[in-house]
């Protein structure tokens, strides 16, 4: 199948990486964009977006990428603290009493951003939840003991992310995550990302397909990943009701196009991201906060709120293969977005052509 799109001139060799991904059967389908100077100068699609190979994957071809959809429930708590409704380094508990219980009086929001308020994985009590109980996962959270102690320790939160952020605003801001995203975050960065694909964009989005029926189980991150069960499973993610739900550490769909052109402008002073958030929490958002080994991924990491850096990139990929990134070399920004769940290599790939080092960005 021949690769769809274009290439401003300069990027031949990314095409042709992308190109050869499709040929060898490394991917069965996907969208790359990258971003310069405002402007998109690689817009590329391969492969299909459907299981049964009837669906071309387009531009407009919407994919859950999991973890990457951390940096927007970052977003909407940080959007949050500028409307004045929390702040970022008080206890949680003074919104939201109920979880601070067990060890877990003092945690506050800028540890659970950074991953270091002890809860990584759901308690083994929310075993026997739907990974749609909202409720009873996120009072799973509020009773439950911290795996450590706040702040001693990191691990990226991999599945209670979002549900710990939509606690919080439930309780500081009397709004969800998914009005906080849909009605302040998404219009302010015009986005075409959802946390609940809208019924008329459904047939956009693409199905998700192992590579191998063994990757949920070779990942290092699966013991983090167990508990509620479904979240890896296919038959469960590609489902109506999954794609119109709020899992916030994990179902965000979104293009290619849309997360590249976010990151091209996440660290302009003139930006929608630094518009949205204020001068103040736009830095806080990009500073490094803390830098240690993450048991989740398994390798020594820094951690700001939100976004994996390095002194090559501000960055989050997600488990399955997909990432996306601002090169702090080369001021580029690049997505790439698969529907088929494998290692990271493929974006590797495509990073090494455009000179970056893909390295712990995508090791959850």
């Amino acid at each position: 199948m021949k690769v769809q799109g274009f290439v401003a001139d300069g990027y031949d060799a990314v095409r042709e990486v992308f190109q050869r991904l499709i040929d060898d059967g490394r991917e069965t389908g996907a969208g790359l964009s990258v971003w310069r100077e405002g402007r998109e100068v690689v817009r590329l699609s391969g492969g299909w977006a459907d299981a049964g190979r009837s669906r071309p994957w387009r531009a407009d071809t919407l994919v859950m990428p999991y973890s990457l959809s951390k940096v927007f429930v970052a977003l909407a708590a940080l959007a949050a603290v500028r409307e004045g409704a929390l702040a970022l380094d008080e206890p949680i508990a003074k919104y939201w009493p109920e979880y601070g219980s067990q060890g877990k009086e003092a945690i506050t929001l800028r540890q659970v951003l950074t991953h270091r308020a002890g809860q990584p994985r759901f308690p083994e009590t929310a075993a026997g939840l739907d990974p749609l109980d909202e409720r009873g996962l996120r009072e799973s959270l509020a009773r439950a003991a911290p795996e450590y102690t706040p702040g001693t320790s990191l691990g990226e939160h991999a599945l209670t992310y979002g549900h710990l952020v939509d606690g919080i605003l439930r309780a500081s801001a009397a709004t969800t995550l998914g009005e906080m995203f849909h009605d302040v975050v998404r219009p302010a960065l015009d986005l075409d990302a959802w946390f609940g694909v809208p019924d008329d964009s459904l047939e956009r989005v693409a199905d998700l397909e192992y590579a191998d029926p063994k990757w949920p189980h070779r990942l290092h991150a699966a013991p983090w990943l167990r508990i509620p069960e479904g979240v890896l499973d296919t038959e469960r993610t590609n489902s109506r009701e999954w794609r119109q739900s709020v899992f916030g550490a994990a179902n965000l769909h979104t293009t290619a196009t849309a997360m590249a052109g976010f990151f091209a402008g996440l660290t302009s002073e003139d930006g929608p991201v630094r518009a949205l958030l204020g001068p103040h929490l736009h830095t806080e958002l990009l500073s490094p906060q803390v830098t240690g080994f993450d048991e989740v991924f398994g390798t020594r990491l820094t951690w700001t709120l939100g976004f994996v850096r390095d002194r090559g990139k501000i960055a989050k990929g997600g488990i399955g293969g997909s990432a996306a990134w601002w090169s702090l070399r080369h001021h580029h920004a690049c997505a790439y977005l698969t529907r088929r769940l494998d290692d990271h290599s493929r974006a590797a790939e495509v990073a090494a052509a455009l000179g970056d080092d893909l390295a712990v960005v995508g090791e959850d």
